[in-house]
This record gives structure tokens, C-alpha cells and sequence, in this order.
């Protein structure tokens, strides 16, 4: 039976790839590699890199696809990222079908890491459910954005003894900062975090992390925030994407 391994290649930088990653890789037959138009080619090189340092299987090739655009105008939310899933999906099945052989081990290399605001694991498992090719699965966690975030910052995610949030931009106004003294917050295309009006809200705002273009800011919010949104604006006009991250908080360890 055909398996495929769903591989978390870390956040940006080649050397956040684990040992099991790198094993992982080692393994695959055919591995594919996802592009996502001109815009986002550097995307597709770290995962190229990825492979040229760490790949030393002689008989082992790559396959690179295109990703489709989601749809988002005159749809929902919920109905445009099940669309998109299902057109993914299709392609997905076209690969393992025409790509690997019965017995053929195949390898998707996953940005951060599969489990945390990624949809491969969804986008396999509809696959599956389809019945069209027969196979198994395995994942290789990866270090998330999360990780290299709080790493650039040089900061412990949680408060002592205190819960963290991970949601959002569309949805930080439910909980930080009355709910919440801890949020991060992913997949902001809004930077919701300009609306948060609390004076003791502190940032730690990072974009591209792992790379060699990556950006980060930290400080009280009301003091920092015009800064990151200009910082912002500057950096995507001049690559043509962006990929940020940040973290909310407010309090300390041992507040009660």
C-alpha cells in the first residue's frame, strides 16, 4: 500500500529540520513540493534547499504542484476554505495515483509544523474518505512559528501557571484581553490587534521568522503598534507576501 509522510519542515530556517524529519525524507520515493505562484517562490526554495542539503537517497525525485488561489469574494469563510480543500484534494489524489507506485512512499513537505493552523492533515484525510487510492499516513511534527516567535523574543510563551490562547484575527476580539492574558495570534490578514485599546497590552510581533528576512518588534502595544503596521505594510509591498505572527499579553508571572 502506498504511504505517504506529512513532514513539518519548520518555520523558514533549513535547520529546523528534526532528525526524524530528515529520516522522514530519507524514506520518501517521490516528494512534492507545493508552489504558490511568483509571488511566493521563496516558499518553494526553502523546501528545495530543504531537500539539496538534507535528501541523500540517489533514486528519490521531486515533484513540484501548483497550489490553487482560494476563492474568497461572494463566499463565506467556511464555504471558501472548503472549496479550496476540495480542489487541493483533487490534486492531491492526482499525485499519489500518478506519482507512486502501489508500494510507493511519497512525502509532503508542510511549512511549521502539521498539526497547528495547517490543513494537510484535512486535505488527506478527504482523500482517504474518497476511496479512489489506497493508502496510509504518517506525521512528522515540525518547530512551529509559535516556537521561533517566542525564540526571536527570547521569551516563555505562558505565564506562570496561566493558560495561553491560540486563535484568529477574526476572532481575538472574543477573548484577549478579558479572557485571555496570553493569545497568539495566526492568520491576522486584518491586524486585528490595532483595535485592542487596552494601555498595559504588550506585542511580540514577528513576520518571516526563521528566515534571513525576518522582521521582529515587541513593546507595549499603544506604543508600538503604528510601527508594526507600517513595518508591515513596507515588508509585503517590497516581497509581494506576507507571513506574521504575534503574540498578545498582559499581566505577569504571579499576578493573581
Amino acid at each position: 500500500m502506498r504511504k505517504i509522510l506529512i513532514i513539518g519542515i519548520g518555520s523558514g530556517n533549513p535547520e529546523h529540520m528534526t532528525v526524524q524529519a530528515i529520516n522522514a525524507l530519507n524514506r520518501a520515493d517521490v516528494l512534492f513540493i507545493p508552489t504558490k505562484g511568483a509571488k511566493k517562490t521563496e516558499l518553494a526554495e526553502v523546501r528545495r534547499d530543504i531537500c539539496a542539503r538534507y535528501v541523500t537517497r540517489k533514486d528519490s525525485r521531486t515533484v513540484e504542484f501548483a497550489v490553487p488561489v482560494r476563492r474568497t469574494e461572494g463566499v463565506s469563510y467556511d464555504g471558501s476554505v472548503d472549496d479550496w480543500h476540495a480542489q487541493i484534494a483533487a490534486i492531491y489524489e492526482g499525485l499519489l495515483s500518478k506519482e507512486l507506485g502501489e508500494e510507493g512512499i511519497g512525502a509532503f513537505l508542510v511549512w511549521g509544523d502539521p498539526m497547528l493552523y495547517d490543513s494537510t492533515i484535512r486535505i488527506v484525510e478527504r482523500v482517504k474518505a474518497r476511496g479512489e487510492v489506497a493508502f496510509d499516513y504518517d506525521v512528522i511534527p515540525g518547530i512551529t512559528s509559535l516556537q521561533a516567535l517566542c525564540a526571536s523574543h527570547r521569551i516563555p510563551l505562558n505565564l506562570v501557571g496561566k493558560p495561553v490562547e491560540i486563535t484568529t484575527g477574526r476572532r481575538l476580539h472574543e477573548s484577549f484581553p478579558e479572557k485571555s492574558q496570553t493569545s497568539v495570534v495566526m492568520l491576522d490578514g486584518e491586524q486585528a490587534f490595532q483595535r485592542v485599546e487596552d494601555p498595559e497590552a504588550e506585542i511580540y510581533w514577528g513576520a518571516y521568522l526563521g528566515t534571513p528576512d525576518e522582521i521582529v518588534i515587541s513593546g507595549r502595544l499603544a506604543e508600538v503598534k503604528d510601527r508594526i503596521l507600517e513595518t508591515r505594510a513596507a515588508a509585503r509591498a517590497k516581497m509581494g507576501w506576507i507571513m506574521d505572527i504575534y503574540l498578545l499579553r498582559k499581566g505577569a508571572d504571579f499576578d493573581e
